[in-house]
């Protein structure tokens, strides 16, 4: 495999296509969308390209909020979560991105949920609780 996970999906402009194609199927998705019901989506798609792009190797910086301090109050399940990973890969399929690199994005992934899970429960759709503060627009 030559050259950065970053160079190999494509740059930031693939990886901006996918961040917006994520938010569409996750909007849809009812096992996760109560989530985001107050998220700014333009910042979202922003913070998500951008820590994409880092932990990849692309030279964007990410300068969000931690996953601790985003997804606090949340109440995240563990079946929310795997929901979000499987919902990105299938997006990852759409755009023909090979196995072996998606699997090492996945992989950057997976040690966020200790950060982003809140709920030990494999329940889905579940309401976003009011003590929940967004991130404000950028």
């Amino acid at each position: 495999m030559e050259g950065s996970l970053y160079d190999r999906l494509g740059g930031v402009d693939a990886i901006t296509a996918v961040a917006r194609a994520f938010d569409e199927r996750a909007g849809k998705d009812d096992r996760i969308n109560q989530k985001f019901a107050r998220t700014n989506l333009e910042r979202l798609t922003k913070e998500f390209v951008d820590q994409l792009c880092q932990d990849t190797g692309g030279s964007c910086t990410y300068t969000g909020l931690s996953m601790k301090e985003s997804h606090t109050n949340m109440g995240v399940t563990s079946g929310e979560f795997d929901a979000f990973m499987e919902d990105l890969a299938a997006v990852l399929d759409d755009f023909k991105v090979g196995k072996a690199e998606q699997e090492e994005l996945l992989n950057l992934l997976r040690p966020m949920r200790a950060d982003i899970v809140e709920v030990d429960s494999a329940r889905v759709g579940t309401p976003l609780p009011s003590a929940f503060v967004p991130a404000p627009p950028l």
